[in-house]
């Protein structure tokens, strides 16, 4: 079956904190990945509800800087859905209060997930829809 239909609303919208961030006062890049990894689940469960692993994430180059304040907002959108695999895209954004700025691209990445089974090993997507 092809993939849901991306949805409307971001995978995940945060408010960044000080306790992520680096000594120059940004936040750090692994926060970031983290978030990225988490909408790339979130977008895989949609598309079927397995239980899945990540094994690649692409090149992840940030644009601009994350600061204390901004919300964060990673939307994700299904790419292709193989026999084991799901590859997500996951677009990062900031809008940054303080300054009035909206949507200012920060990076984006593609996320292969592969759905496993309680051992840990390969399972077929099929699909949640």
């Amino acid at each position: 079956m092809p993939p849901l239909p991306p949805s409307t609303s971001p995978a995940i919208r945060t408010v960044m904190m000080p306790r992520d961030t680096n000594p120059q006062g940004s936040i750090f890049g692994g926060v970031i990945l983290s978030f990225i990894d988490q909408a790339a689940w979130i977008e895989a469960l949609r598309q079927a509800n397995r239980r899945y692993v990540t094994v690649a994430i692409n090149t992840v180059e940030f644009k601009q800087p994350v600061l204390v304040g901004d919300i964060l907002s990673l939307w994700a959108t299904t790419k292709k859905i193989g026999r084991t695999s799901i590859t997500v895209h996951v677009d990062v954004r900031a809008n940054r209060p303080a300054t009035s700025q909206d949507d200012i691209a920060v990076t984006s990445a593609d996320v292969v997930m592969v759905a496993v089974d309680e051992a840990g090993k390969p399972v077929e997507v099929g699909t949640g829809h």
